[in-house]
Formats: structure tokens, C-alpha cells, sequence
């Protein structure tokens, strides 16, 4: 039996950022705009199955990113994980969370207690294509 992984097909998901190492993509969840992802390329499981080097790499990424987020979405918090219990493949999620979200403050794979404000996710909606450029930018440089 072949298990597939979503996160080795390259062309999954919006990708902002790719490099011969990672890339960075946003995440399409209209309840959380601004969800990004880092994923390594090569199919590992664990922090501990790269090198140091390529562990510093990944990390200076998840940071990069983080503070590209936190300026652009202006979060209450934010949340850094790294979960693979489904799909075995070292990614972090980087989650910009609001004190009106519908999980708050709950982690967003919990049950939702409510419904998020709209007027409040349409504008974070907006955001998104600032949160691109600064993304590639914060990249880029």
C-alpha cells in the first residue's frame, strides 16, 4: 500500500515562498485568514532528522514568517506549532489568532464555541494581499 503525502506535492497549496530547502504557503481557511504554513521539502518527520544547519533554516523561516504576520495582521496572538499526527511531514503552522474568533481560545481544531465576526474576518480577508508582498519581501531580503 502507497501512502501519499499532501505535503510532498510541490505544487499543493498558494506558495509564497520556495526555496531548494522549504517553502511558505498560505493556508486557504476563510476563518483564519493570514494561516501560513513552513514546509520542508524533503519528506522528513522530526526537527531531529535535519542537520543543525538545515534545523537553523527552518527555524530563522517559522520566524520570518512569524514576524511578517504579526505585523501585517496585528493578532491578539499567535500560535506556532508544530503538529503531524495525520500527515508525518515536518511543517509548522503559524496561526495569527483574535480574542473574536470562533475557536478563542481554544487551539482552531477544537470545537468552535461560537461565530466569528464577520465584519472583523472581512477585514482581515482584506489584508491578505499586504500579508503576501510582505511575506515575499521579508523573503526576498
Amino acid at each position: 500500500m502507497t501512502v501519499v503525502c499532501e505535503l510532498c506535492d510541490a505544487s499543493a497549496g498558494d506558495i509564497l515562498v520556495s526555496t531548494d530547502q522549504l517553502r511558505v504557503i498560505l493556508v486557504d481557511d476563510a476563518n483564519y485568514p493570514g494561516f501560513c504554513r513552513v514546509i520542508w521539502n524533503t519528506h522528513v518527520k522530526e526537527m531531529t532528522d535535519l542537520s543543525t544547519e538545515d534545523r537553523n533554516v527552518f527555524m530563522q523561516a517559522v520566524w520570518k514568517l512569524e514576524a511578517a504576520i504579526r505585523l501585517v495582521m496585528q493578532p491578539h496572538k499567535m500560535n506556532v506549532a508544530s503538529l503531524g499526527n495525520m500527515v508525518p511531514h515536518l511543517h509548522w503552522h503559524l496561526i495569527p489568532r483574535y480574542t473574536d474568533d470562533a475557536h478563542f481560545p481554544n487551539p482552531i481544531w477544537a470545537a468552535a464555541h461560537g461565530n466569528a465576526d464577520q465584519a472583523a474576518l472581512n477585514a482581515r480577508r482584506n489584508l491578505l494581499p499586504q500579508l503576501r508582498q510582505t511575506i515575499i519581501s521579508n523573503f526576498a531580503s
